[in-house]
């Protein structure tokens, strides 16, 4: 189901950003120093063309951080500070821009939602003063940069159709739009161009990647804290730090600030608070770089397993942190293991189940001549072990974007799972709860609770005493089976046209496809609204 809602008009009452910034400013100014200056409000970015700013592997040279600890944390800032655009492969370039037009299409659905209403009113309430970064399907609506990174970051993944990676964790939401909202944020002398755009976005997905790395546990479908809450803040904090420019240091610093803001309980999965997960990544890691910058220290360790001293590792049981290499010894994640995007709005879980169940149904249709749910006398799901995407009767959308018999029972009656199959009347079908009751759930010992290892398996037993099964190792749109550009194309056409009109939804498409080439990346923003 699609909500939609009158947007009251407000002002914000909240200036911190936008103080933190001409403070920043001022102070680096000040300062003048030569070569890597913060200073990015008053001086003009470099006049060479864009399209000789860029290119791939061309001399891989990276700007050197000065004297930073041999540490993991030290690395990491080397990494955020040194790298340039020519460290970007092809395979890299192509992939992060898929990323980004399927994070903007999601983002554009996630706008019409509920509960992107119930945030985007809060911040209309709640805060005031020089908005001026845009929000997703709100033509004219602005509001603070870290404000609209929070509420875009919620459109994102509030119904749970944003991009999977492996070890889990939703990574474009938590960076792209706070990168949107800072290219606004930047006068017009000084705009940010398309490259800018790709490289730090691939810094914020890369922080996030070898983060993720760092644990066996990582590797599972999560028990104890939503992943995006935690490496999200990270990865948005890099990003902002390097589409900032900020030196060495303050990449260590940004990075220790959000590790303060990071965290989010399992609890919450399956219910209207889960997209805020997305959204404060997003906005509390743009605010890290921005206290950063402004001379906030934290520990400088952050990311090592120190002794005695529990910085990011708290996190997890089994952290076994490892510097970044030096840039000519390494590549980016991205390059070897590619994305999962969603044909459909729901846990990334349920697309094995969906697929599972839609080849059964399929089969059971050849048999009998005609698929009915009458037929069917119990309903056997083997899937990993996983409590919050257990749900047998799923009352909200949310519950049943997490429910392993929901997905399965819906794409047994219907053939597909689609947006509209989480509206209420969907929800409230009497054929589907027919089918829910029928539903035993099985988890065979080799069937483990990992998203590059699982499968799923939907078995019919008939009252004829007929027995079908459907089996899913790999989804389409796994990254081990990508989707199609054509499919993506789609998907983003489709979640596009809810807010807007055809001519905009294709120039976004050659927009994104083109990212490289354009000279100021906030126009994207606003092509948005």
């Amino acid at each position: 189901m699609v909500y939609k809602s009158t947007i009251k008009e407000g002002r914000i009452r909240e200036n911190s950003t936008l103080n933190i910034f001409a403070a920043f400013v001022s102070r680096s100014i000040e300062r003048e120093r030569e070569s890597r200056m913060l200073s990015i409000l008053q001086k003009t970015r470099s006049s060479v063309p864009v399209g000789k700013r860029m290119y791939h592997k061309i001399s891989r040279k990276a700007i050197i951080a000065p004297d930073l600890k041999e540490t993991v944390t030290g690395s990491f800032a080397s990494f955020i500070y040194g790298v340039q655009a020519d460290h970007l492969s092809d395979v890299v370039l192509r992939r992060s821009k898929r990323m980004i037009l399927d994070n903007i299409g999601v983002g554009l659905l996630g706008s019409t939602s509920h509960v992107f209403d119930i945030c985007l009113n809060y911040c209309q309430q709640m805060y005031s003063q020089d908005p001026i970064s845009s929000v997703y399907g709100r033509g004219g609506l602005k509001l603070s940069p870290t404000l609209a990174a929070f509420t875009n970051g919620v459109a994102v993944h509030s119904m749970d159709f944003d991009d999977t990676w492996h070890p889990a964790t939703h990574p474009s939401g938590a960076v792209l739009p706070a990168l949107l909202a800072a290219a606004q944020l930047l006068p017009e002398n000084s705009k940010p161009s398309g490259a800018d755009l790709l490289l730090a976005f691939n810094v914020g997905i890369e922080i996030q990647g070898r983060l993720m790395r760092f644990s066996q546990e990582a590797q599972n479908i999560p028990k104890r804290f939503h992943p995006p809450s935690v490496v999200g803040p990270m990865g948005s904090a890099a990003a902002i730090a390097k589409f900032l420019k900020l030196e060495p240091n303050q990449c260590v610093n940004a990075l220790a600030i959000a590790a303060s803001l990071a965290g989010a309980p399992m609890a919450n999965a399956a219910t209207q608070a889960k997209p805020i997960h997305i959204g404060n990544a997003a906005r509390l890691g743009f605010e890290a770089a921005i206290l950063a910058s402004n001379g906030m220290e934290g520990n400088a360790s952050i990311l090592d397993d120190t002794p005695g001293c529990f910085g990011f590792s708290a996190f997890y049981g089994d952290y076994q942190p490892q510097e970044i290499a030096p840039l000519e010894q390494t590549s980016f994640l991205l390059e070897e293991q590619d994305i999962a995007f969603k044909r459909f709005p729901a846990h990334l879980g349920m697309h094995w189940v969906v697929d599972a169940a839609v080849s059964v149904r399929q089969l059971a249709t050849i048999n009998e001549g005609v698929f009915s749910p009458s037929m069917i006398e119990k309903i056997i799901l083997r899937v990993p072990v996983s409590r919050y995407i257990n749900r047998p009767f799923p009352k909200t959308e949310h519950e049943a974007r997490h429910s392993f018999q929901f997905n399965a029972c819906s794409a047994l009656l219907d053939g597909d799972v689609s947006i509209e199959s989480f509206s209420e009347a969907n929800l409230q079908r009497d054929a589907l709860n027919e089918l829910l009751k029928k539903v035993e759930l099985q988890h065979p010992e080799d069937n483990v609770a990992n998203f590059e290892k699982m499968y799923g398996e939907v078995v019919l037993v008939l009252k004829n005493k007929d027995v079908l099964r459907g089996r899913c190792d790999t989804f389409y749109g796994h990254w081990r089976n990508p989707l199609s550009r054509e499919s993506l194309i789609t998907k983003f056409k489709n979640n596009a046209s809810y807010v807007l009109p055809q001519d905009n939804i294709n120039f976004i498409i050659h927009t994104v496809e083109n990212l490289e080439h354009l000279r100021d990346c906030s126009t994207l923003s606003s092509d948005l609204e």
